[in-house]
């Protein structure tokens, strides 16, 4: 019968799950109102709309 392995130690552990763990970029969506990308569950950062709505004001240029 086969002998398992010694426990990892907390160290091991974090640091194996540390190098499997795959990051995923981030996601960009193209602004209904402007049509610039924007991240999703964000104002816009040119219009500063966000669900139909002007979420904020913008600067006066």
């Amino acid at each position: 019968m086969a002998v398992p392995y010694g426990r990892k130690s907390r160290a091991k552990s974090r640091m194996h799950r540390a190098a499997t763990m795959k990051y995923a970029p981030k996601t960009w969506a193209a602004c209904p109102h402007c049509s610039e990308p924007k991240m999703p569950h964000f104002a816009c950062g040119s219009c500063g709309a966000y669900k139909n709505r002007q979420a904020r004001a913008l600067a006066a240029e």
